[in-house]
């Protein structure tokens, strides 16, 4: 398993915000990959507007992970409507 951080951007609203942050910790589990620490890094503007909005709830999951998971992770991620943007990027060890 390597390290990986994601680092998701959620919609201000709560009603997208928590259904959102439930299906990105139901999708890592679903996946195999464990879930090593949750930082929410509060709300803030957005460099680009996305699906017409312009602020975003920014929280930064620290997880372990097979790499080939992370394809298939990617791509139920990219599915959910509550997730404006999301990044993988693989910690050095």
């Amino acid at each position: 398993m390597r390290k990986y951080e994601l680092m998701v951007v959620f919609p201000l609203e709560e009603d997208q915000f928590k259904p959102g942050a439930e299906a990105v910790r139901k999708v890592l589990a679903d996946f195999g990959a464990q879930l090593a620490s949750e930082e929410p890094y509060g709300d803030r503007d957005l460099t680009y507007e996305i699906q017409k909005k312009t602020r975003g709830r920014y929280v930064l999951f620290n997880i372990n992970a097979e790499p080939a998971k992370i394809v298939e992770i990617d791509r139920q991620l990219k599915l959910n409507q509550n997730i404006l943007t999301f990044l993988f990027v693989r910690v050095e060890e």
